[in-house]
């Protein structure tokens, strides 16, 4: 047989009501995340030097330009 003090069990209630909720956090925005760090290189020797090569198509610095094939792979030879 369990008793319960009904004291406690209506201060549970209060104390857990009164307790913050955590801060909800959004993401940022693809404009916002695009504008806080853009890389930019001028040419895959520039990439390599960075120690960035092979870039992937959606990696941060990859472009067409430097994609010379299209595979979405940049400076990757």
């Amino acid at each position: 047989m369990f008793v319960i003090d009904s004291a406690i069990v209506a201060n549970s209630n209060v104390n857990s009501a009164a307790s913050p909720k955590p801060a909800v956090t959004e993401a940022p925005t693809k404009a916002q995340a695009s504008t806080e760090a853009t890389i930019y290189y001028a040419n895959c020797t520039a990439v390599r030097e960075a120690g960035a090569a092979p870039l992937y198509k959606g990696d941060p610095g990859y472009s067409q330009k430097l994609d010379r094939d299209g595979d979405g792979i940049a400076c990757s030879s």
